[in-house]
């Protein structure tokens, strides 16, 4: 039998499915300015994630433009001068001279130097310089010669921190070496008699230590063995088994030691231990490293295969790029590794990303970094283009 229902049902029943309607478009209506507001609260978190995820995919293709002005800047000496950054400066030092430049090529300052086998080394806004095989250094800025020291032994290689201490590697009469270290003033911190002959040196900890390298042979093979000293302790942290290269320079981090070798890098952990080693395919032309993040470039002209390898960090799988015309030069800066080829300029994230490019023609020879540009080195000349990287 059909349900029946008197007027009154009807119209309580109209106003109860009424009443049901309202509550959820009510409900809905809180719910969805709940997420409006949420939005709002949390927009300086959200928006710039979502705004790089955008630029991860999006490659800038520079001008190339050269800037004219002040460029190029002209050098004399040939291809045989040294070109460094430090903070919102270009350094150039050759046979005779040492250049201060500002970002728009103006020179701000030229300093006279007697050293006739001189290495430049720039952190922080100074300039270290010595004679390679000779017993003086010094460390300038643009204003003046901060201090300079003379030794009786020769100076093997210099090092300079971004917190402006100086490490000194000499020769000795009685050991394989000597370590000098100075504080920002030129005051001796730290001595080290070495029995072993260091290669290279890489600041750590804020400058409160270092990592050293030295070569020498296990089993008929060249080997690279990292140290870890600290400058307040004598002795040493921790050696590091033989890495299976000859080195030429190592980098230090809180990621550990990148080792960069003749025919093999990779990186020593921060207790000593090998985390990483890769073999190269092609002969070695530039390697580069910063705060843990790696890269290396090789060209294999036989097989017509020129490469660039890039680490993110210590342990990390290396990433492989292959590149289409022999590489130059590379430089890691702000978290991007950038890598000159004879035709552009092209800057990679870590994960492998090409984020920016600019053509450039095969007459340069290397390049540095700076916030907003690129220098490019030249026979007999600097020139500048802009480079965004849409960091």
């Amino acid at each position: 039998m059909p349900n029946m229902y008197d007027a009154d049902d009807i119209v309580d029943l109209k106003n109860r499915k009424k009443r049901k309607k309202r509550l959820i478009k009510f409900t809905v209506f809180i719910f969805v300015a709940g997420i409006i507001a949420a939005l709002a609260f949390t927009f300086d978190i959200w928006y710039p994630k979502l705004r790089g995820i955008g630029k991860q995919y999006k490659t800038i293709v520079n001008s190339g433009k050269l800037a004219d002005g002040n460029f190029p800047i002209e050098v004399s000496g040939g291809n045989d001068y040294q070109l460094r950054y430090t903070v919102k400066k270009i350094i150039v030092q050759n046979d005779t001279y040492l250049y201060f430049y500002d970002m728009d090529g103006t020179l701000l300052k030229r300093r006279q130097h007697s050293y006739s086998n001189s290495v430049l080394r720039v952190a922080n806004g100074r300039a270290l310089v010595y004679e390679n095989g000779g017993n003086e250094f010094s460390v300038e800025t643009e204003d003046e010669v901060l201090y300079s020291r003379s030794f009786d032994n020769n100076i093997l290689f210099a090092r300079l921190s971004s917190d402006g201490v100086t490490a000194v590697i000499t020769t000795s009469d009685n050991y394989s070496c000597e370590l000098i270290v100075y504080d920002k003033k030129g005051s001796v911190i730290y001595e080290r008699k070495c029995t072993e002959r260091v290669s290279d040196l890489s600041f750590i900890n804020k400058s409160e230590g270092c990592v050293l390298s030295s070569v020498s042979a296990e089993n008929g093979t060249l080997v690279t063995n990292i140290k870890e000293i600290s400058f307040k302790e004598s002795g040493e942290k921790w050696t590091s088994p033989g890495f299976n290269t000859l080195g030429l320079e190592i980098f230090g981090s809180s990621e550990g030691t990148f080792i960069y070798g003749t025919d093999a890098c990779g990186y020593v952990d921060t207790s000593g231990q090998i985390s990483s080693f890769y073999q190269y395919d092609g002969e070695l032309v530039a390697g580069a490293s910063m705060s843990g993040k790696s890269a290396v470039i090789v060209n294999n002209d036989d097989r017509r295969y020129y490469t660039a390898v890039l680490f993110s960090g210590s342990g990390k799988e290396p990433l492989v790029i292959e590149l289409d015309s022999p590489a130059v030069d590379v430089s890691v800066f702000q978290g991007l590794a950038y890598i000159m080829t004879q035709n552009s300029v092209m800057a990679y994230d870590f994960s492998g990303k090409l984020r920016s490019t600019a053509a450039v023609n095969d007459s340069y020879t290397g390049f540095v970094r700076s916030d907003d540009y690129l220098f490019l080195k030249g026979y007999n000349k600097i020139d500048r283009i802009d480079y965004d990287t849409g960091n």
